[in-house]
């Protein structure tokens, strides 16, 4: 098994993010100003006693959970908890697909859409994530204002993809698939609430 994605994105066009080690958070693009990430005013990184967002985000236990927004009544944030995975979204399925581990990006989105397809899927019921539009997947521990600007050493930028999706209330269901030798593949389905 190859859990060394960037060697093996080349099957797909697909627009995979990573974190630094803590989880994926998925901002509606109208709220993206009110995530304020990893700060040195937070209790994990910084030195503060108040938890910032990205304390909120890593205290997410489950697989995913919904999470609110500071000053924000109609949406919410949605965290994808548990493994720090590389993470991609396709459209299509309205689905977060997480490489637990694979040979490549093909064989992945395969073992995924197998879940989806099966109808003896466990699914664990996780909320419902409510949006007023598309969104953005993103590290927690990034500012939802850094996203677009380069890192001070010169090494790239924030990681982020687009999330298209209509505005309204979303379900979200998640299941990881351990039961193949080579190909381990978590999702996270959006269903109309």
């Amino acid at each position: 098994m190859d859990s060394d994605q960037p060697a093996v994105h080349e099957a797909l066009d697909l627009a995979w993010v990573e974190s630094m080690g803590g989880p994926l958070i998925v901002l509606p693009v109208s709220a993206l100003h009110q995530w304020g990430g990893c700060t040195e005013n937070g209790m994990i990184v910084g030195n503060g006693d108040q938890p910032d967002d990205y304390d909120r985000a890593c205290k997410v236990e489950g697989l995913a959970e919904v999470i609110s927004l500071s000053g924000h009544s109609t949406v919410a944030a949605l965290v994808l908890g548990d493994e720090p995975s590389s993470t991609c979204y396709l459209a299509e399925l309205r689905a977060f697909i997480r490489w637990l581990a694979a040979d490549s990006d093909v064989e992945l989105i395969a073992a995924a859409q197998a879940v989806l397809n099966d109808p003896e899927t466990p699914w664990e019921e996780c909320g419902v994530w409510q949006t007023d539009g598309p969104a953005v997947l993103m590290d927690s521990a990034e500012a939802g204002s850094s996203l677009g600007v380069p890192y001070p050493d010169g090494r790239g930028q924030p990681e982020q993809a687009p999330v298209h999706i209509p505005a309204g209330p979303w379900r979200v269901r998640v299941f990881h698939d351990w039961s193949s030798e080579s190909t381990w593949v978590g999702v996270v389905q959006l269903l109309p609430a």
